[in-house]
């Protein structure tokens, strides 16, 4: 009767496919779009701006731990080979810095939200700035994992079932 919950597909995974990248583009344009708000609004005095950002940054920092969650748990399904472990080690500490990161810069803005809705400070937009760059880069590492080393990729998971890679 269990069978059929425990049986990997053809990308080693127990659903049809990888979640992971799914959930965390939200992320990564939750993110973008926040700062080019926060940016928008500063220099234009939109302030209505500013009120877009501040959730675009909660409802990241929510879905962040969903991605990690996912990203996990599809990370121990893929069983990964020498060459991709130092590739996964750093996108996934990367990827936990980040939820930490995003989420304090998500406090920093709800301080400021709740002071002053229609200012924002300058240095909190050099945050956001250093925060567009961490997720450039784990966007990186994340299209590195797919792209070069294939992990949930069809021909990558039946190497490794042939025990073609180490």
């Amino acid at each position: 009767m269990f069978e059929n919950l425990v049986s990997l597909n053809d990308h080693s995974l127990p659903y049809p496919d990888t979640m992971h990248p799914i959930v965390v583009h939200f992320v990564i344009a939750m993110v973008l779009f926040a700062f080019l708000c926060d940016i928008i609004g500063y220099f234009t005095s939109n302030h209505r701006l500013f009120e877009v950002s501040w959730w675009n940054m909660f409802f990241a920092t929510i879905s962040i731990f969903i991605a990690i969650i996912f990203g996990q748990f599809e990370a121990g399904l893929a069983e990964p080979y020498n060459a991709v472990e130092p590739a996964l080690n750093l996108h996934t500490f990367l990827g936990w810095s980040l939820s930490g990161i995003l989420a304090a810069l998500t406090a920093w803005r709800y301080v400021i939200r709740s002071r002053n809705p229609e200012k924002i400070s300058v240095y909190y937009l050099a945050a956001g700035l250093l925060l567009t760059a961490l997720v450039g880069i784990q966007v990186y590492f994340g299209d590195e994992l797919v792209w070069v080393y294939g992990l949930h990729t069809v021909p990558v998971v039946e190497a490794m079932k042939e025990g073609l890679l180490q």
